[in-house]
């Protein structure tokens, strides 16, 4: 027996679900990054919460970028990418990199200390962590694009506490002291 198809939805059901989708993924708490690459298209960074662990044989993720964005190209073109996971006294940085400020890139860059790891790929000296990997695939869905990256580098901080996006407002979360190791 087939199923009934289901109607298409008008435009206004569309818009309303969109609302309803954004609403409910300002609930899903979660880390706030600054992705950069460096390479032939230039350097640049975004800040991000759409980053996702996919495998570790070998360590993957992966993270999502507007393909209408300014920078999708140039993450595109460089295929290099640092994952700067942000501390708890990072939301400036993460503001600047947002776009929110409307600071020119150079001047965000100028922000925070910057190391440079190879190929000039800009990690920030400060972060929890760093994970810097080369892009091996993207695959486009919908109004993003999504870039897959094998990790060949990371970096841990263990003495900060971390920042998170949350009901659209970044939030501390302060780490906790291992009973048993105290």
């Amino acid at each position: 027996m087939m199923a009934a198809r289901k109607p298409e939805a008008s435009s206004a059901e569309l818009d309303a679900l969109r609302l309803r989708f954004r609403d409910a993924m300002a609930n899903l708490p979660a880390a706030v990054n600054i992705l950069t690459t460096a390479g032939p298209a230039g350097r640049c960074g975004i800040t991000a919460s759409a980053v996702c662990s996919v495998s570790d044989d070998p360590p993957t993720l992966l993270f999502c970028i507007n393909r209408n964005s300014t920078t999708a190209a140039v993450f595109e073109q460089n295929r290099r990418v640092c994952i700067n996971v942000l501390a708890s006294d990072h939301q400036e940085l993460a503001l600047h990199f947002a776009g929110a400020t409307k600071l020119p890139m150079a001047e965000r860059f100028e922000q925070a200390v910057w190391l440079p790891h190879d190929e000039d790929l800009p990690v920030l000296e400060a972060a929890m962590v760093r994970l810097t990997g080369r892009v091996v695939h993207t695959s486009p869905v919908r109004s993003h694009i999504v870039m897959f990256v094998e990790v060949d580098d990371i970096a841990v901080r263990k003495d900060a506490d971390a920042l998170v996006y949350f009901d659209r407002k970044f939030r501390p979360i302060t780490r906790i002291a291992d009973s048993a190791k105290v």
